[in-house]
Order: C-alpha cells, then sequence, then structure tokens
C-alpha cells in the first residue's frame, strides 16, 4: 500500500493563469453564498447559551487536527508523509458550506451550525495556516529519519497561505453579510440555489483539476477512499464524542457531529494549486487526492448521517 500510494507524489496539476483565476472565483462564489446565512443576530443567540458554541469551535480549531495527529501516527507505517499533510490540510480547513443544509436536513440546531460555519471560516485566516504548520510540522518531525528528504519542500511560506486565505475567504464573507442585510428578500431567494451550484462547482472543479490524470484517480481510489473513510469517520466520532463528554443537547451534538465532519476541501485544493505556497517542483500528488475525494465523500457521509437522523427526532 504505501509503495502504491508513494507513485502519487509526483503527479503536479498546473493551471493557467486563467485557469487559477476560474477555481479562484468558484471558491470566493462559495464563500459568498455562506456569508448570505450568516446574521449578526445569530451570534447574539449564541453568546446566550455558548456552551454548544464553545464545544464546536474546540472541536474544530483543536480537537480534528489533534486526532488527525494521532492517527496519522497510528497509520505511519501504510500512509505516505504527502499523504498524512493531506490530511492535516483537511483538517486546518474550516467547516464546509453545506454543513447548514444537512444539519436543517438532521434536525439539528441550525442556528448553532451556521455560527459554527461563520466563526471557522473567519477564524480560517489565521486556524487554517496556523494547524497546518503546527501538526504537519509536529509530524514531519516524528518522521524525520523516514523522509528527511521532504523537510524542506514541504515548507511552505505561511504568510502567503494567510494571505491567499484572507483574500478567498474574507473578502467574500465581507461583501455577502453586507448584501444579506441591505438585500434581504433577495437574500432570500438566492441562499438555497447557491448551495446546490456550490456542490456542483466543487465537483467541477475536482473533475477539471483530475481530467489530465483520470486513469490514475481510478487506479489509486480504492485507496484513497479507505483512508478518507476512516479520517472523515473519525471527525464525526470526535464531534459526537465531544457533544457527549460536554452533555449538550441531542439538536447541538447532531450539529456539531456534522459540523466536524464536513470541511471545506475546496480551500484545500485552491491552496495546493496555487503556486506561489506549492511550489511546482513540490510533490503534492497524495495531498492532491485526499483532499480531493474528501471533497466528494463528505457529502455522500454527511447526506447519509443526516437522513438517518431526519427519521428520528432529537430528545
Amino acid at each position: 500500500m504505501y509503495e502504491a500510494l508513494n507513485q502519487l507524489d509526483p503527479i503536479r496539476i498546473n493551471f493557467s493563469a486563467s485557469g487559477m483565476d476560474l477555481i479562484n472565483l468558484v471558491l470566493c462564489f462559495i464563500m459568498f453564498g455562506v456569508a448570505l446565512g450568516i446574521k449578526p443576530k445569530q451570534f447574539n443567540d449564541l453568546i446566550k447559551e455558548p456552551k454548544p458554541y464553545l464545544v464546536g469551535l474546540f472541536g474544530h480549531l483543536f480537537a480534528l487536527p489533534f486526532m488527525t495527529f494521532l492517527l496519522v501516527v497510528a497509520l505511519n507505517n501504510y500512509i505516505t508523509p504527502t499523504i498524512a499533510m493531506g490530511m492535516f490540510l483537511v483538517a486546518a480547513c474550516p467547516g464546509g458550506n453545506i454543513s447548514n443544509f444537512m444539519t436543517s436536513y438532521a434536525k439539528g440546531n441550525t442556528e448553532l451550525s451556521v455560527g459554527l460555519s461563520a466563526s471557522t471560516t473567519l477564524l480560517a485566516t489565521i486556524s487554517t495556516p496556523f494547524n497546518f504548520a503546527l501538526w504537519g510540522g509536529l509530524y514531519l518531525r516524528y518522521i524525520s529519519s523516514k523522509a528527511g528528504h521532504l523537510l524542506q519542500p514541504l515548507q511552505i511560506d505561511n504568510l502567503q497561505m494567510f494571505k491567499t486565505v484572507f483574500i478567498l475567504l474574507g473578502i467574500p464573507l465581507i461583501l455577502g453579510i453586507f448584501f444579506a442585510k441591505y438585500f434581504p428578500k433577495i437574500t432570500v431567494k438566492l441562499k438555497k440555489p447557491i448551495q446546490y451550484i456550490s456542490i456542483v462547482f466543487f465537483i467541477a472543479m475536482v473533475v477539471l483539476a483530475f481530467a489530465n490524470n483520470w486513469h490514475l484517480f481510478l487506479k489509486y481510489i480504492f485507496y484513497i477512499f479507505f483512508i478518507v473513510l476512516i479520517h472523515n469517520l473519525l471527525a464525526f466520532t470526535t464531534g459526537f464524542t465531544l457533544g457527549s463528554i460536554f452533555k449538550v443537547s441531542n439538536r447541538d451534538r447532531r450539529t456539531i457531529t456534522i459540523e466536524m465532519g464536513i470541511q471545506n476541501s475546496g480551500l484545500g485544493l485552491v491552496l495546493l494549486f496555487n503556486p506561489k505556497i506549492f511550489p511546482a517542483d513540490m510533490a503534492v500528488g497524495g495531498m492532491l487526492f485526499i483532499t480531493a475525494w474528501w471533497g466528494i465523500w463528505h457529502i455522500i457521509s454527511g447526506l447519509s448521517i443526516s437522513t438517518y437522523w431526519s427519521r428520528h427526532q432529537p430528545h
């Protein structure tokens, strides 16, 4: 398995300047759609009952990256360093934009879901580069004797990542929040269509990225599938366990579980496509496969869990 996964690393997906602009615009559009559901009043409501919100925030910003580190160490003999770094990148991303829809479908706390998605997205300009550098750095030191040759190439420009995340997330969020405030009637009509369009756009982004390497995607998906399956299951389980430990309500526990398992891997892909962050000579094939498949798989797993909970009233 290790040798098979190692063959992914040389794969490098290059876009033209216009192609990168298109990818960036897609992500900005998705984040604008997320912002349409954010209202300052929702944060006031969360402050009145802060425990579920703080538990979810703690889970997203610390527990998931930490549990990912433990998982990567446990799988160390079976996965390559770039596969591991892809897992860290996904864990460092903010919540995914479809988690709000899934939470509502699962009869969870939609206000809490929106608050957590908004908070992790707003904090992502700092938390994504920080968590990726922290846990990825700890892992690389852990395996330095095994993969010392990877230490230098995987030293990314965190300042550049910060700038990129701020532009791709911060600006669309600010515009979306102001748009929702001053054009509430149009916002109501746009929110749901944009959510569905966002899913289509993400899948199109993955197809576009792997169009020239589709045979490799099909060849190695068997290995990637199980790694993402385990990692995604760990994310859901971590959220459910935290909710249980801190004894939040059933509705809030469903929400935290879904929020933990749905990551904005589209941001991860855009970061990987950016040559200023991950230079063209860096071997990131494993990271690309993990991040891309996570974005597809969490839609399937999230909808499955939401469908199950939709048939059971929270108690």
